[in-house]
This record gives C-alpha cells, sequence and structure tokens, in this order.
C-alpha cells in the first residue's frame, strides 16, 4: 500500500569522514541538517534527479570513533541517506560518504515490534497447511488492520459492504459513523465489526459531512473485502 511505504521513515546510519575532524565542530553541521532540507536525489536512483524538499525531524548522533560517525535519523519518505552523508561531508571541506544502513522504521512498523524471519513465516505455513495449527501464524501475521490504524476512519452500514466489493463508491447513507478528515486524505472504510473493506481518498470534508444526505464521500483506490461475504443489499432495476 502506498499510504505505508509513503510513511515517515528511521535509519541508522554509519557515515565515513575522509579526513580527521573536530567532534563539535562537525556534531553541529549535522545536527544543521534538521529541519526541510532541499535533497536531489542520488545519480544511482530509481526517482527522477530533481531538487526536492524533504523534512528531517530527528538526528541523534550514537558514536563517533576515528573517521566513523554512527548516527540515528527520523526524516520523511525519500529522503537518501547518502546524499545526507555527501553533503555534511561537503560542508565540512573533506568529503564524507555512507558506508552502511539501516532502516529500523516505516510508518508505524518497526524491526523491534513487527518484524519476523522468513524462516519463522515458513514453518508457520508449513504447519498450517500440514498440521492445521494456525497459532503461529496468528503470531507472525498481523491483521491488515493494523496497517490503516493511523488513517481516519468511515464505518459504514452492513448493506454497503458487497455493493463497494462489487465496485459501487461509498455514498453518505452507507455511512453510520467517521472520525474528522479532510479532502483528499486517504481514509479506511471499515464494517461494525472493525473489518477492512477498502481504503481511499476523501471527496469532502468531514464537516461536509455532518450535513450531507446524499452524494459521494470516498473515492475508492483499493477494495479488499471479499464479494459475497456480506449479502447483497441491492436490488436490479427492472428493464
Amino acid at each position: 500500500m502506498n499510504y505505508i511505504s509513503k510513511g515517515g521513515k528511521e535509519y541508522v546510519c554509519v557515515m565515513q569522514v575522509h579526513c580527521e575532524y573536530d567532534k563539535e565542530e562537525l556534531t553541529k553541521i549535522i545536527k544543521s541538517f534538521e529541519g526541510e532540507i532541499y535533497q536531489r536525489p542520488p545519480v544511482r536512483s530509481s526517482v527522477k534527479r530533481r531538487l526536492r524538499v524533504r523534512s528531517i525531524y530527528d538526528i541523534e548522533i550514537l558514536d563517533m570513533d576515528k573517521k566513523l560517525v554512527l548516527f540515528r535519523v527520523s526524516c520523511d519518505s525519500g529522503t537518501y541517506m547518502r546524499k545526507l552523508c555527501h553533503d555534511i561531508g561537503i560542508i565540512y571541506g573533506c568529503g564524507a560518504h555512507m558506508r552502511e544502513l539501516r532502516r529500523t522504521r516505516s510508518g508505524i512498523f518497526t524491526e523491534s515490534t513487527n518484524l519476523v524471519k522468513l524462516h519463522d513465516l515458513s514453518e508457520a505455513i508449513y504447519l498450517y497447511k500440514n498440521c492445521k495449527d494456525e497459532t503461529e501464524l496468528r503470531r507472525v501475521l498481523m491483521p491488515m488492520e493494523y496497517a490503516t490504524c493511523e488513517m481516519p476512519k468511515l464505518i459504514i452500514e452492513d448493506s454497503a459492504v458487497n455493493a463497494l466489493a462489487y465496485g459501487a463508491q461509498l455514498a453518505v447513507p452507507g455511512i453510520v459513523a467517521y472520525q474528522n478528515f479532510k479532502r483528499n486524505d486517504t481514509v479506511a472504510v471499515l464494517t461494525l465489526k472493525g473489518e477492512l473493506v477498502a481504503t481511499g481518498n476523501a471527496l469532502i470534508d468531514s464537516k461536509e459531512l455532518e450535513n450531507a444526505k446524499k452524494g459521494i464521500v470516498v473515492n475508492l483506490s483499493r477494495v479488499f473485502m471479499q464479494r459475497d461475504i456480506y449479502p447483497k443489499a441491492w436490488k436490479k432495476h427492472e428493464s
């Protein structure tokens, strides 16, 4: 889901400086990159090399040893760490490059709470298929609703669920409750039981929804609910 990949990131990075450095001076330069920065993606990247603005929320220096600097960065999605190291080296005056990099968070997912080994996943699938034991599978797999925990939610009637599964758009009459949201926000559409039906972009503000009686509220971009899990509640027009 694009919503997850576009979430904020956190990295632990090892930077190698190309000369002996003064710790206090280099620390000031590194910390000066906190906030909004201009960054052009490196030559070897998967996007066009256009100058763009990215936000760095925090840089924490963890260790400085000889020519190596270990630091943690919390930043926008699309911030290039190797370019950050390169720019720090230019400002310091002798150059620098990224030596090692580890991503420790992507959006709401962190390596300390949400990661499992592929071996564990493979073993869980084997136990489920061959022993009908789903205990390990439930441990290593999270419900997809977890990925939407930071999205504004709209709760819909049971009678509207199957219509959305068949491609209908979400209109005002099908909504029973909602959280505050703004126009163009990515929102999650859930059943009364909390099951994820779909995600999409809001076409109106939640304030406009308060007094609305008709109209499309969300332009659905992805439907997750399978068809006919909920009963059909619409009638075909007779020709």
